[in-house]
């Protein structure tokens, strides 16, 4: 059985080097091309030893769109704009990409759902296993419980992370509003400050905590009269994260063009 060939984006980050590692020790994945922003002092260097894995014959390079082969799946985790362009670059040679990176915008999100319709695109907020059974789980949950529990959101990340709220507690809160029956964009509640006011009916709070090394911290919490509920997820390592890239990069392979997301990977959606 041949092994799928991954193309890391953002191979020197946080998340490209482990997925380099777990790319290359899964069996039926290899890394067959490593891309970082062009310029980068990063080039040049063997993939695998930038992993912490030793050399595995992959040089890096700046060039995504010569990598972008037939039958590979690029797997890309950088900044918003950069992934935008990687998934033009994926609709213009019909291959593969899983995106993780978070922080688009309403246009940059509907480009790359109009880019699906000519390559297979996964787009996921959180790659891990635990927090896409999560959002089933908040779904579930708050369509038992019903509009008398009021959800508010909680999420805690480390200092770097540059968007706020976390893509997946967006991700969250839209799967509570789902449930609820209520408009994901008129429910969020960012930011409470000062005479506020009483809790509009139906609406969830996000609340973005910032501070050291901690790599992605969320609850839900569905507070009622005299009780309340809290669904938690806590990753102690990007680990969670970088295997479940590699499997939706496995699973993406030789897939009709379409938006996919990781409850499809999983087996999840609910038709």
């Amino acid at each position: 059985m041949s092994r799928v060939g991954l193309v890391v984006l953002g191979a020197g980050g946080r998340m490209g080097r482990r997925i380099i590692a777990l790319a290359q020790e899964g069996a039926g994945t290899a890394v067959a091309a490593a891309i970082e922003a062009a310029g980068s002092p990063l080039i040049g260097r063997d993939a695998g030893d930038l992993a912490g894995i030793g050399p595995i014959g992959v040089t890096v390079t700046g060039d995504y769109l010569r990598a972008a082969t037939a039958g590979t799946v690029a797997l890309d985790f950088t900044a918003a704009e950069a992934a935008v362009e990687h998934a033009r670059i994926a609709a213009r040679t019909r291959t593969a990409i899983v995106i993780g990176t978070t922080g688009f915008s309403r246009e940059q999100r509907e480009e790359i759902e109009r880019l699906a319709e000519q390559t297979p695109i996964l787009l996921a907020a959180n790659m891990s296993v635990g927090v896409n059974v999560l959002l089933g789980l908040v779904r579930d949950a708050v369509r038992r419980l019903g509009p008398t529990f009021d959800v508010e959101i909680v999420e805690v990340h480390h200092n770097k992370k540059k968007d706020a709220p976390s893509g997946t507690a967006l991700a969250l809160a839209s799967a509570a509003a789902e449930a609820a029956g209520v408009d994901p964009a008129e429910a969020l509640t960012l930011a409470r400050q000062g005479l506020a006011g009483e809790r509009r009916p139906g609406e969830i709070g996000v609340m973005a905590l910032r501070g050291g090394d901690n790599v992605g911290e969320h609850t839900v919490m569905m507070l009622g009269t005299g009780e309340r509920l809290e669904l938690v997820h806590r990753a102690s390592s990007r680990d969670c994260l970088a295997a479940g890239a590699v499997r939706a990069g496995a699973w993406l392979a030789g897939k009709a063009p379409g938006l996919y997301s990781m409850e499809d990977v999983l087996g999840l959606r609910v038709a």
